[in-house]
């Protein structure tokens, strides 16, 4: 009978991928058409209707030949391009959007984010800030983790290298989430091509080590051996999977489903581990589970941005702030727990 919720949920979020439209304002053909047109002309001219866009007031034989090295060609020049398609993209969206509230219909995603009012150079305002929140979380996470396995807990009296037989596995771990935030928190700033594709890669990244983590530290793996057979499967899927989105096709979509089966898989493996071995910290571990699930629904059930500035993914990386402080917290509990364990044997 115990298993029956697991599955019921399962089949729920299965569901719920067959739902996900992550970009329905992509596939608007009236979009395609007229923004195609927009852009284009917004590129060659840096005017869309009153609004003048100053990265694409830009001439070549303006650059004067003595100007500093960042303003050569063909650094300053491609990065004003970059960010002349960007302005183009956003306000030709934004024009679109104008179009269908005057019919009367709903806003939709373009690029896979909805239409946001900007602030200054912030795209994304509020993204923006709490992603800066979280990798700042992480950052003192894994820092406060390095001291107590490396300063504060006994270590091995030859090698000097800690008993927590996870630690390396940890650090990459803490890097791998601080990468991902800070190209969170420049994706939300300023959204271009490049920024995009970091962002996304860099997401997938740690969802995918961490499954790797998880796996290995509920099955106990420390062979070296058994560790890379472990993890080369899912590797290989999410080396895959990340050259798919920057060379073949940035699927916003099928990005949504592959990140939450890598989420929700490794949430019911800690839930059941936490439980099954009756773990010191299970408590901790379980509360962190269910507060990542409900933030899972807030990507599931996307809403449009509140006056323009607060939606559903923002909401999202607010809530990630103080799970992540609970997550370290398990984290430094386990590695306590196993050093004591092992000391003790060692005795």
């Amino acid at each position: 009978m115990g298993t029956y919720p697991w599955i019921s949920l399962l089949f729920a979020f299965g569901f719920l991928f067959n739902q996900l439209d992550a970009s329905a304002g992509d596939a608007d053909p009236l979009y395609r058409c007229d923004t195609r047109n927009c852009v284009e002309q917004c590129e060659r001219t840096g005017i869309i209707g009153d609004q003048t866009i100053q990265h694409c007031q830009y001439s070549r034989n303006d650059m004067p030949s003595n100007s500093s090295w960042y303003m050569q060609e063909p650094l300053y020049l491609q990065w004003k391009q970059l960010n002349c398609r960007s302005d183009c993209r956003y306000y030709c969206m934004v024009q679109r959007e104008n179009e269908r509230e005057k019919h009367g219909l709903n806003p939709h995603k373009y690029h896979g984010k909805w239409p946001f009012k900007r602030v200054s150079v912030f795209q994304e305002p509020v993204s923006a800030i709490f992603s800066a929140l979280n990798l700042l979380t992480h950052f003192i996470g894994w820092l406060t983790f390095f001291i107590l396995v490396n300063y504060k807990l006994p270590l091995r009296p030859q090698s000097r290298r800690t008993y927590y037989e996870y630690t390396g596995l940890w650090h990459i771990y803490g890097f791998l989430s601080m990468n991902a935030w800070f190209w969170s928190a420049i994706f939300h700033t300023q959204d271009i091509d490049l920024t995009e594709k970091l962002d996304y890669s860099s997401a997938v990244a740690v969802l995918g080590y961490s499954l790797i983590l998880c796996l290995l530290r509920v099955f106990n793996v420390k062979d070296e051996a058994s560790r890379v057979m472990f993890a080369a499967p899912i590797l290989a899927f999410v080396t895959t999977h990340i050259l798919y989105l920057n060379f073949y096709e940035m699927d916003y979509g099928w990005n949504m489903k592959v990140c939450l089966v890598m989420g929700i898989s490794q949430l019911l493996i800690w839930a059941v581990w936490g439980g099954v071995t009756r773990h010191p910290s299970r408590f901790r571990l379980w509360t962190a589970v269910f507060g990542c699930a409900l933030a899972v629904l807030l990507e599931v059930y996307d809403f449009p941005p509140f006056h323009g500035f607060v939606d559903a993914h923002a909401l999202w990386h607010a809530t990630t702030i103080p799970l992540t402080y609970l997550w370290w917290s398990f984290v430094k509990n386990d590695a306590k727990f196993r050093t004591s364990t092992l000391v003790k044997k060692a005795k």
